[in-house]
């Protein structure tokens, strides 16, 4: 897990100038020519005319806010499993474990995965399972709205896929085939984030500083700013640049695994979310690989000069491991269900 102890004021904030790609460019090599750039310099890009349409999207967002205004008693009859599906309620994650020194991230979540019945021997798979629901009588549509946009989004994550690998000088499809994205561990995570005033140097974050743990990651917020990038996570003191919401744009970032695959290549940057005292919510869908994908040192991305700064992985194994790191035992919930 990235994180960085914070020392003295933190410096004044600037808002972050990142690239668009547009899906609907016939100029596949603008595209790609775009997409490198933000990926060398800080693995932030927008990406628009992605195919999901703004009336869909405005759906999910309303059916999102629908589930976060229950009862909490009610979104407990749906907390996340081992499997990472269902509801993650208040303080459940500790993304900067440095920094968050009291309490965890203030913000809620729900987990989506690809849904595999329990009969099937597939299921036995971290991250593999049925979905979680809440009851259609609690909540009608609310299933279907979510399991289209599942669907969709990774349409989205696939062709984004396919310049990525353009980028690095592979062939098109070099992601976008049945080894490695053809069976993914593709979660969707509905986020919203309390009308709380975020205090870094007290630790209080809507979301504290991380790294990404997977390929990449596609966002979708409402109007609130809040994201921040930090370019140079390295840097003394560290600059944080907000990232304006585009309406209709995903936000897609890097994850570590794709900075590993690349050999540093490419980076996976540190960022955080701040409150300002008003509630937002974001829709985010994690695309990772098959289970058994073994992440290794592209061919394109090592050199004599630059040979594997990592032994390869399989893509589950890792992911496993950075998930426990940074969520609350689920033991801890046990007394709300008693």
């Amino acid at each position: 897990m990235e994180s960085q102890k914070q020392s003295g004021p933190e410096p004044p904030i600037k808002v972050s100038t990142i690239n668009c790609i547009d899906l609907s460019n016939p100029d596949i090599g603008e595209s790609v020519a775009l997409l490198k750039q933000a990926c060398l310099d800080c693995g932030f890009f927008y990406v628009v005319n992605h195919g999901i349409s703004q009336e869909f999207m405005d759906e999910v967002f309303a059916q999102s806010k629908k589930f976060f205004y229950l009862p909490l008693n009610e979104k407990l009859k749906v907390l996340r499993n081992e499997k990472h599906r269902g509801y993650t309620p208040m303080f459940d994650e500790f993304l900067d474990p440095d920094n968050q020194v009291h309490v965890g991230d203030y913000k809620e979540g729900y987990y989506i995965g690809v849904d595999v019945p329990e009969n099937d021997p597939e299921s036995e798979k971290p991250f593999n399972g049925p979905n979680v629901w809440p009851a259609d009588g609690v909540l009608p549509g609310w299933r279907q709205t979510m399991e289209k946009f599942h669907h969709e989004a990774l349409e989205v994550g696939k062709a984004v896929s396919r310049i990525i690998a353009l980028a690095l000088d592979l062939e098109v499809d070099f992601f976008d085939k049945p080894e490695v994205l053809g069976k993914p561990i593709a979660t969707l995570r509905l986020l919203h984030y309390e009308d709380q005033f975020s205090d870094p140097a007290k630790g209080i974050y809507g979301a504290g500083a991380h790294s990404d743990f997977g390929f990449i990651t596609l966002l979708a917020t409402d109007d609130v700013m809040g994201l921040q990038i930090c370019k140079d996570k390295d840097a003394k003191p560290q600059i944080w640049e907000y990232v304006t919401p585009i309406k209709g744009a995903f936000i897609v970032n890097l994850g570590d695994m794709l900075e590993r695959w690349s050999n540093c290549m490419f980076k996976s940057t540190l960022h955080r979310v701040l409150g300002n005292g008003q509630d937002r919510y974001s829709i985010a869908y994690f695309v990772e690989p098959n289970h058994d994908c073994l992440v290794e040192c592209l061919p394109t991305c090592k050199t004599e000069k630059s040979p594997p700064k990592f032994p390869q992985i399989r893509c589950s194994t890792y992911l496993s491991q950075r998930y426990k790191d940074t969520h609350a035992n689920l033991s801890v919930y046990d007394k709300h269900q008693a």
